[in-house]
């Protein structure tokens, strides 16, 4: 079971998480923060062991094993710019990245748009949802699966999973991660309204495409080119030949 005062003594937040919710089992907590008004406050995370529909990007189900692994969700309440949730999705993978590398000493390889990478393995994923109320956006969702203790993967994936236990070669304490997480994604939070470069730059230190040939799927039509850079508002440049496309989502594979 998730120890709540563990996690309480190491998140050193002023917003995110102080308001916690935990349960054994949920629908999807992006659902929950997203569609029902229980949870009101700014900042809420709601985290369950168990969620009878989780999911992650292009509505793919997300398995996770309860009570081994991390799956939460932090609900933001203002006014965003579809801009700044592109910039937020890459910081929150930045911050899942920074938390890997501070506790464990992993290299952490981040691949666009969303996927978090241990020795080319998926440790992490995101997604982000929101609710609008004309141009406004008025709810953000930022749903988080990490695998921590999960002893194996069984099944066919598109990336192949690994978890924190698998690759540190012990078992971790999930207190611990989520709360330095979290520590590090309020931080993230605020650099990416004041400073969206910073968290452009130091994403794509940590992402080995850029500049690689690949394949993209996009609405069912596969492209191909360079991953020539990300633009200010992080969607992917493709370059063909002299010409050049912004990409705002897609599955992203190296060719060769």
């Amino acid at each position: 079971m998730f120890n709540i005062e563990n996690f309480d003594i190491k998140l050193n937040t002023n917003l995110i998480g102080r308001n916690f919710v935990y349960t054994n089992e949920i629908d999807s907590t992006n659902t929950e923060l997203l569609k029902r008004n229980e949870f009101p406050k700014n900042g809420t995370v709601l985290l369950s062991e168990f969620q009878k529909n989780g999911r992650g990007r292009k509505d793919r189900t997300w398995i996770s094993e309860p009570e081994v692994n991390l799956t939460f969700s932090i609900l933001l309440k203002n006014i965003f710019l579809q801009k700044s949730i592109n910039i937020l999705n890459l910081g929150t993978a930045l911050a899942l990245a920074q938390t890997l590398e501070n506790l464990y000493q992993f290299q952490v390889e981040l691949k666009w748009p969303n996927d978090v990478l241990i020795n080319k393995k998926k440790i992490a994923g995101i997604l982000l949802e929101s609710t609008s109320k004309g141009k406004n956006i008025e709810k953000l969702v930022v749903g988080i699966g990490v695998n921590v203790n999960q002893p194996d993967f069984k099944g066919d994936f598109n990336i192949r999973p690994t978890s924190i236990r698998l690759e540190f070669k012990q078992e971790v304490s999930r207190e611990r991660f989520l709360s330095e997480f979290l520590n590090n994604f309020e931080l993230i939070f605020e650099i990416s309204k004041k400073k969206p470069n910073k968290i452009l730059d130091d994403w794509k230190a940590r992402c080995s495409m850029i500049g690689e040939q690949i394949s993209i799927v996009e609405n069912g039509e596969k492209k191909y080119g360079i991953f020539e850079d990300l633009d200010e508002s992080g969607y992917l440049i493709l370059r063909s030949g002299d010409t050049t496309e912004k990409i705002s989502f897609g599955d992203v594979s190296l060719l060769g």
